[in-house]
């Protein structure tokens, strides 16, 4: 595999979605397969890139051969291999979920699921900013059809609030790309690191501004506080897939953060040196905080799995701040861990909601089918969620709270993971407490039937496993988390990716 390979992932959903609209298949059976084996594809190339930046040498594929910066770009290193490969795992399972049942409540969830593997590759891989902000529209535009897929008065009205904050931020984005191009002149990333250190006295409020609204965007998209609220309505309101999928997207704007922050406006950028840094750790505490209260507070299954999705993105945050590589390293663990997590959960969900009759609220119920079963992979996936040993959270929390033990407010950090671990380790024991252990006596055939699905227990089980084989090869992972925080922190070497030069070569000349 050579480096012409890092579009596939963007131009494989790029033709599937489009190819299940227009050939108007009518037999759903022929219309899943390609969905999946598009997404079985996606998984083998995501492997094999990842294969090819474990070599630690960052590539660019140039569109239509155009020399950067003036043309289009991707860039392929550790940190975005990861991102995609993590994005086509999860990608492929919950496809198959989804294919148990849920695409068939509304039209084209195939194609709009692609579009929105498009557009959240696009930004893992893309080297542009301008093209950051076209992939965040596939991806945003993808996950409002997605968010809408089922219909329903309550998802509706979650989606306008969706559709309204993430417009605001497109807004946003376009203004700050808007002056960032008249600052500099330029918008490829690699280019944009070697100029920002040279704007000039009186270009450099205007450069500042520029970056501090991307930082609100990207703080949005990842559920930063307090931009946090459009998710917790909208992930409760979301289809189980739907919500699964999101999973990643919240990681897309951390993502953006690391890269944006580290490459343009880390270390030695002059006058916007570590520019963002000051505002990620208040506020990532503030996330944590917020988090933990919603869960505690949650009178549903749904709306305790959004509180904990974005008290882990506090967790996250609060790694990335300081911009180093062992911050950086237990981010991109805790990223993976939090992924499958969230997504099993979201999953996990819908099965014992099916199971309870539709009784989503956290009160007694009758006695739901399969109950051991349910309860494992439930007590599982919270142990993992919560951060309890053994599991991959708790691996990922020590990693956090040792990268963030020298900051400014790393007390503060470690106060706050500490005191919101515990409760939300107390929502989820309330949580199951209620779910399997407190139970309305009924007669056997009053309980609601459930037909099994296997693929989609498969699929559970299988997000569920992938937390505890991240807490079996924690040191072969952690050394490749390593390892792609250094080189994410390496700007010389992205500029010579990119631009064939060293910014000192270009410098010199």
């Amino acid at each position: 595999m050579n480096a012409s390979w890092i579009i596939a992932p963007i131009l494989l959903p790029a033709v599937a979605a489009p190819l299940l609209i227009l050939l108007r298949l009518k037999d759903h059976a022929v219309r899943r397969g390609v969905s999946v084996a598009a997404s079985v594809a996606l998984l083998a190339i995501a492997a094999g890139l990842y294969g090819l930046a474990s070599d630690g040498q960052p590539r660019a594929y140039l569109l239509g051969a155009w020399e950067a910066p003036f043309g289009i770009v991707l860039v392929l290193d550790r940190l975005s291999a990861t991102m995609v490969l993590l994005t086509a795992i999860l990608a492929l399972l919950v496809n198959v979920y989804a294919c148990a049942g849920w695409d068939r409540r509304g039209k084209h969830f195939h194609s709009l699921f692609q579009f929105q593997l498009m557009g959240i590759n696009g930004a893992f891989l893309t080297g542009d900013v301008f093209n950051l902000f076209v992939f965040f529209e596939v991806m945003l535009i993808a996950s409002y059809g997605l968010m809408l897929h089922g219909g329903g008065a309550r998802r509706i009205t979650a989606g306008f609030q969706y559709v309204a904050i993430n417009l605001l931020g497109s807004v946003l984005f376009l203004i700050a790309v808007s002056l960032m191009y008249n600052v500099t002149g330029t918008l490829n990333m690699a280019d944009l690191a070697v100029r920002a250190p040279l704007t000039s006295e009186g270009n450099v409020a205007l450069l500042k501004v520029s970056a501090l609204l991307l930082f609100l965007v990207f703080a949005i998209k990842a559920a930063l506080a307090p931009m946090h609220w459009w998710l917790p309505t909208a992930y409760s309101a979301a289809s189980a897939p739907a919500a699964a999928l999101f999973a990643i997207m919240t990681k897309v704007g951390a993502y953006c953060i690391i890269r944006v922050y580290s490459l343009i406006f880390g270390a030695d950028a002059g006058p916007v040196t570590h520019l963002a840094a000051p505002w990620i750790m208040p506020a990532a505490i503030a996330t944590l905080v917020l988090g933990a209260i919603g869960a505690l507070a949650s009178r549903s299954l749904a709306g305790l799995i959004v509180f904990a999705v974005l008290w882990s993105m506090g967790t996250l945050l609060a790694a990335l701040a300081g911009f180093d590589q062992a911050g950086l390293s237990a981010a991109l663990y805790y990223a993976i861990h939090s992924t499958f997590a969230a997504a099993a959960l979201f999953l996990i969900a819908d099965l014992i909601l099916e199971r309870r009759g539709g009784v989503g609220a956290l009160v007694t119920a009758p006695p739901m089918a399969q109950a051991v079963l349910m309860g494992a992979v439930f007590f599982a996936a919270a142990v993992s969620m919560s951060g309890m040993p053994p599991l991959s959270g708790f691996i990922g929390k020590l990693l956090v709270l040792d990268a963030t033990r020298g900051a400014a407010l790393g007390a503060w950090v470690w106060t706050a993971v500490l005191a919101t671990s515990l409760a939300i380790i107390i929502a989820f024991a309330r949580a199951g407490s209620l779910l399997f252990w407190k139970a309305e006596t009924v007669a056997a055939d009053a309980r609601p039937a459930v037909v099994t699905s296997l693929p989609a227990l498969a699929c559970v089980l299988a997000l569920v496993t992938m937390t505890g084989l991240l807490s079996v090869f924690a040191g072969p992972v952690t050394r490749h988390m390593d390892a792609a925080a250094a080189q994410a922190l390496d700007r010389d070497a992205y500029v010579r990716a990119v631009l064939g030069r060293s910014p000192t070569q270009i410098a010199e000349r």
